[in-house]
């Protein structure tokens, strides 16, 4: 009986530049959003974090479902003791209006974006090697890059999954 060595195939990134890896036109969210319209985007769309920009589409910073989870647990938010007993009639909105049938009062967060993201921005050209692209990940221990271009404006990012989807044999 002969044993065989098998060969394990090589991967190889087809992509060679940080334009053919990254995915265009990305959602992002407003420094200027709540954390609750920046939790339904993460939400609705299925993404761990998302790009923050400014007014003019740059990216200001990174915006994490870790980040909304340390911001919860670190909010406490102390109700009024509740009577024992109450009617219907004495309950009341914060302005003082009564409410009318069906309606409560919800305690929003008022925290805006851009005093929870993390600040800090990595990116590359579209014209950054994909060799490069994967040295960035890999030494700045990040899952994402934003893509900008020579205006400093969003223009793709590219995720560790773009990388993976990159890899051929």
């Amino acid at each position: 009986m002969t044993a065989f060595m098998l060969e394990t195939p090589r991967l190889s990134l087809q992509a060679t530049t940080a334009g053919e890896l990254m995915t265009e036109n990305p959602v992002s969210v407003s420094e200027d959003a709540t954390l609750r319209e920046a939790m339904a985007l993460l939400i609705d769309k299925g993404y761990s974090a998302a790009p923050v920009i400014d007014q003019a589409g740059r990216p200001v910073g990174v915006l994490s479902r870790s980040d909304l989870l340390v911001h919860d647990l670190e909010t406490a938010d102390h109700l009024r003791e509740a009577p024992q007993y109450y009617d219907r009639h004495e309950l009341k909105a914060p302005g003082g209006e009564r409410l009318g049938e069906g309606y409560q009062v919800e305690n929003v967060d008022g925290t805006l974006v851009r005093d929870l993201m993390t600040p800090a921005v990595f990116s590359v050209s579209p014209e950054t090697s994909a060799a490069s692209v994967v040295q960035e990940l890999l030494s700045l221990r990040v899952h994402r890059l934003f893509v900008v271009d020579d205006r400093g404006v969003l223009v793709g990012v590219i995720s560790t999954m773009d990388v993976l989807r990159n890899l051929h044999t």
